[in-house]
């Protein structure tokens, strides 16, 4: 009763307000007063917002102010080295890369290094000269008759429909100019990833977009075709990926064109899913024989898989399958759980997968114990944007390291959040033509190219100042974290290392491990 005596006095209230303007001003006033007259009136009778309906007209601010929360929060409150999951710091120093413009920072570092988890490398008092360091790396193991020299950065997954169009042009041309490989993601092999001509890496997920037949199975003639394209020099079998493992790729409907519809083999109007797990195969074994078949029908191409680590006992029984039939993948892609994607479950974002450094210690680990490391190179991804970033997960047992969202900023990303919305500002994770159009592909993909050149510099730098001449050799002795106030380790006491060929013979199977070890079968997935 108190409601409906309220609305009708603040509407008696109005009317008199709007004569008095009336009298005092004029009627054209009320071009101003009428459409806050109209939203009053909607607010006060709409009944999803308890806000609007309780304050009408001023509840707008509200709404107004959390639409620009994010950006408030990135410009005005946060500090440069406290924001998730690019602080300010690593973001400027990708666009200063990337424009190639002044990258030092003045009077010192603004880093706590007395702050549990500060990390640093043990320089050596007789550094390299940084052109004696070795920038590439060979990837393809004894079974592969196509290996292929590898810079140890490059562009990861991002499929086109999860960026745009443009995105994937400049991405491929700064690929091209500056001799890495630029990965497709799962949304299939685009015209946009060949014309410009740089190297591929033609990622195959679970919905085989790109690769399959009109009822979502893998096609082999179809995969066969698009592997022997020059521009693609390796294939990787995405099993699953650090932000959202198992549970399968989502492309929002708002992204789903009629082009990428094509490409993808998909319907209009539609989410786009990809299953959880693969159909072409079920067990570990059956996993090993279809990376041969891959490899075959790419005409000895590497070919690798991708995975974000979770059971042990699951990687252990790939390993198992590999020993059986002395089957070797040429790479094994590690994604960390802080890995980027369009769109993930707020649950599998933050709670589901295994953080890069752990996930890659244990494949190196697992590789080492099975006396397989010298046949299959690791490529990690997951928030890879630095050259100490690059130095850090090669002292942990990576090759190669890849970076997305890194490479994306190159673009003129800004992480302002909208990947999920098709709304993204600066042109790279939408579909939106009019938003595609400001990103300019003949100016950003030197921007792609300085940032990884710049970036690459930086990273051989690292490795002169340690006295190495060859990535490969970095150990984990060479870098140090403190863990506590007053305790300071090495990467080599803080994380487990196998023996070689620890794995096969029971008596030197590492104890923490055995449970994992003996009840992994290739013959399935517990």
């Amino acid at each position: 009763m108190r409601r409906q005596w309220y609305l009708g006095f603040g509407l008696i209230l109005l009317f008199f307000f709007l004569l008095l303007v009336m009298i005092h001003h004029g009627p054209w006033m009320l071009i101003f007063l009428v459409p806050l007259l109209l939203l009053w009136a909607y607010d006060v009778t709409q009944t999803k917002h308890a806000i609007l309906r309780n304050f009408p007209v001023l509840g707008h601010i509200r709404f107004f102010l959390e639409f620009f929360r994010p950006e408030i929060q990135q410009y005005f409150i946060a500090d440069d080295v406290s924001e998730r999951p690019f602080d300010r710091e690593t973001r400027s120093i990708v666009y200063q890369r990337s424009k190639n413009i002044r990258d030092t920072i003045p009077f010192g570092t603004e880093r706590d290094i007395r702050a549990i988890g500060y990390e640093w490398i043990l320089h050596s008092l007789r550094p390299v000269p940084v052109s004696h360091v070795e920038p590439r790396i060979m990837i393809g193991g004894p079974q592969c008759t196509q290996p292929y020299s590898a810079s140890r950065l490059n562009i990861s997954a991002m499929s086109h429909g999860a960026i745009s169009a443009n995105a994937i042009l400049a991405l491929n041309e700064g690929a091209k100019l500056g001799n890495f490989y630029h990965n497709t993601g799962e949304g299939g092999l685009s015209e946009y990833h060949l014309r410009p001509g740089g190297d591929i890496t033609f990622q195959i997920g679970t919905a085989y977009f790109g690769c399959r037949d009109d009822h979502g199975n893998f096609d082999p003639e179809e995969f066969a075709k698009k592997a022997a394209y020059p521009q693609v020099k390796m294939i990787e079998l995405k099993l699953s990926q650090g932000a959202k493992p198992s549970h399968g790729g989502i492309l929002p409907a708002a992204k789903v064109t009629q082009e990428i519809a094509a490409i993808r083999k998909v319907k209009m109007g539609e989410d786009v899913f990809s299953p959880p797990a693969h159909t072409a195969f079920s067990t570990p074994e059956e996993l090993i024989l279809f990376i041969q078949k891959l490899r075959e029908l790419s005409q000895g191409k590497p070919v690798g898989f991708k995975l974000c680590m979770g059971r042990k006992t699951d990687f252990f029984a790939i390993c198992k399958a590999m020993l059986s039939t002395q089957i070797f993948p040429d790479f094994i892609n590690i994604d960390g759980a802080e890995g980027g994607t369009g769109a993930a479950p707020l649950e599998y974002a933050n709670h589901v997968g295994t953080p890069l450094d752990e996930g890659l210690n244990f494949a190196h680990n697992a590789l080492i114990g099975i006396g397989a490391r010298d046949k299959i190179k690791l490529i990690c991804s997951g928030k890879v944007a630095t050259g100490f970033d690059i130095l850090t997960k090669m002292a942990l047992g990576a090759d190669v390291c890849n970076a997305a969202r890194s490479f994306m900023m190159s673009l003129g990303c800004i992480q302002s959040k909208q990947c999920n919305a098709n709304t993204c500002p600066t042109g790279v994770a939408t579909q939106d033509k009019r938003l595609m159009k400001g990103l300019v592909i003949k100016e950003k993909k030197h921007r792609v190219l300085n940032y990884h050149n710049l970036t690459m510099h930086a990273f051989l730098e690292l490795i002169a100042a340690m006295g190495i001449s060859n990535p490969s050799d970095i150990q984990p002795i060479h870098i140090k974290r403190r863990i506590a106030p007053d305790l300071i380790k090495t990467y080599a006491e803080i994380y487990d290392y196998f023996e070689e060929g620890c794995l096969l013979k029971p008596e030197t199977i590492p104890i923490h491990y055995a449970r994992h070890w003996l009840t992994a079968s290739e013959k399935h997935f517990k």
